[in-house]
């Protein structure tokens, strides 16, 4: 039904989610240390074969022993088509703390994907009598994936958090390009002998959005694989931010403070969202539908494009 009430999504700070390799446990205390909202601790991309039980052994003790303060707590466990997932999911489940708060899941590419997940987490979880539910991130990152995303975002009530896996997603699209986000060199219009780039991540991204908004799931952009590359990476967050979505990963520490700059409302923009608020709060006193408010007319739609930043920032503060 179209005129059903559009679902709030988990309110939780989500700007900036910082991966580490489960091999490498000398990271761990400085990633709980760090600015981040999430901590990804990863199984699967960056971690080699022959490391899957040692780093799924790192992850599990960690869980428990370090001081993960009001971060929320992820493992990336192995993709469905791996030999490893399985274990991660029963072993953490069965060994870990219930500190963890979400499992995120690669390479989904349709619900029924999630749905297997989801009823090993659910067995496990009433065999070990867990009374903390365990929640759950998708990665958008094929071609299956994007064109069946929406079904993904409403295959789970366990299901918070929706993010775009660039680097496969472009692999699995058969897209000349090994770069990982951002602008692509060879992606652009020509006008009067001059290169205009425009963003080929873009519609995917919206197609994220737009499924994850209607089903109460936060959109997450993916990795910017640059790290060097500060001014890139603040460029695809700000696209990413405007788009709707809420934060962005960081591969390299230095991108944390980069992706919380970009995904905090601005002092100056949370001001203005409440002088709206206020302004059609006093035409609504004098039985008014609409005001001006700088030169330019709000309305209705006005209030809750306010009431948007506004909640964000709260949120954020605390």
């Amino acid at each position: 039904m179209s005129f059903r009430i559009q679902p709030a999504p988990p309110a939780r700070p989500n700007r900036c989610q910082l991966f580490g390799p489960g091999s490498r446990p000398a990271i761990f205390e400085k990633m709980a240390a760090s600015a981040a909202d999430v901590i990804n601790l990863d199984l699967e991309d960056s971690v080699a074969p022959s490391d899957k039980n040692s780093a799924r052994e790192n992850v599990i003790a960690a869980i428990g022993a370090v001081d993960w303060g009001k971060k929320t707590l992820s493992v990336r466990i192995n993709g469905l088509d791996t030999p490893y997932w399985y274990r991660d999911v029963v072993d953490l489940l069965e060994q870990a703390s219930e500190r963890l708060d979400q499992i995120m899941i690669p390479k989904v590419g349709c619900a029924a994907d999630v749905y297997a997940v989801d009823a090993l987490v659910t067995a496990v979880e009433r065999a070990m009598g867990r009374t903390k539910p365990i929640a759950f991130e998708v990665i958008i990152e094929s071609a299956s994936g994007i064109a069946h995303v929406e079904e993904i975002a409403a295959s789970s009530p366990r299901l918070q958090a929706m993010s775009l896996g660039a680097a496969d997603f472009a692999a699995s699209m058969g897209m000349q390009t090994t770069g990982i986000g951002g602008t692509q060199e060879n992606y652009y219009m020509l006008q009067a002998g001059q290169k205009y780039w425009s963003d080929p991540w873009h519609w995917a991204q919206a197609a994220i959005v737009a499924a994850c908004r209607t089903h109460g799931v936060l959109p997450v952009d993916g990795p910017f694989g640059d790290f060097s590359d500060d001014e890139g990476f603040r460029a695809q967050a700000h696209r990413s931010a405007v788009l709707g979505m809420v934060g962005k990963w960081a591969i390299h520490p230095k991108q944390i403070a980069l992706s919380n700059e970009v995904f905090t409302p601005s002092e100056a923009a949370v001001t203005e969202a409440r002088e709206i608020l206020a302004a059609m709060e006093a035409a609504k006193t004098r039985g008014e539908g609409a005001t001006v408010y700088k030169g330019r007319l709000v309305d209705i739609a006005s209030i809750k494009q306010a009431e948007v930043i506004v909640r964000q920032a709260e949120m954020i503060t605390g």
